[in-house]
């Protein structure tokens, strides 16, 4: 199968990011990154004290983003990074280090969202961030490499549909 070398799984906190990364990953034999475990103590504290960051809290830890993805392709790896990259400014900085790559959309609806972070444990982000990622989200324009998904049912089913897309993208 052809796929992109850089997939970034995008959303809003609680979208399943993360899960589906990992699946996506380990399905497609990709290397994988959280960036959340990039982000510096201060934006994590923030976070959890109930601050939402700014621009200028976010562009050093998408920097550091976007300098573990330029490494990984140097390597020849293909990688699956799950990241909010929320604005297309963020993504422009993500794709400084991989122009080609493709952003996965969680686009998942508030009652869900709001139920999983009510259900999550040891997260650093707050419900009541959810209004401030709801407002910075641009979903992604039609001039870049990305799909749409609107995850139901089983995580499974979506990385199906994730990697069905994936060629008609090429």
């Amino acid at each position: 199968m052809s796929n992109p070398g850089t997939l970034v799984v995008m959303g809003v906190s609680a979208s399943g990011k993360t899960t589906i990364s990992n699946l996506l990953g380990a399905e497609l034999d990709c290397h994988v990154l959280d960036a959340d475990d990039l982000h510096p103590a201060a934006n994590v504290e923030k976070m959890r004290a109930g601050i939402a960051l700014d621009d200028a809290d976010r562009l050093p830890w998408l920097q550091k983003v976007a300098a573990w993805i330029a490494e990984q392709r140097a390597l020849q790896h293909r990688v699956v990074v799950s990241c909010s990259a929320l604005k297309r400014r963020y993504r422009d900085v993500l794709r400084q280090a991989d122009p080609d790559m493709v952003f996965v959309w969680l686009d998942v609806d508030r009652a869900t969202l709001e139920q999983r972070i009510g259900h999550r444990s040891g997260h650093f982000m707050p419900a009541s961030l959810l209004d401030d990622q709801l407002a910075t989200l641009e979903p992604p324009a039609a001039d870049e490499r990305a799909v749409r998904v609107v995850p139901k049912g089983p995580v499974e089913g979506t990385v199906a549909q994730i990697i069905a897309q994936l060629p008609a993208l090429r």
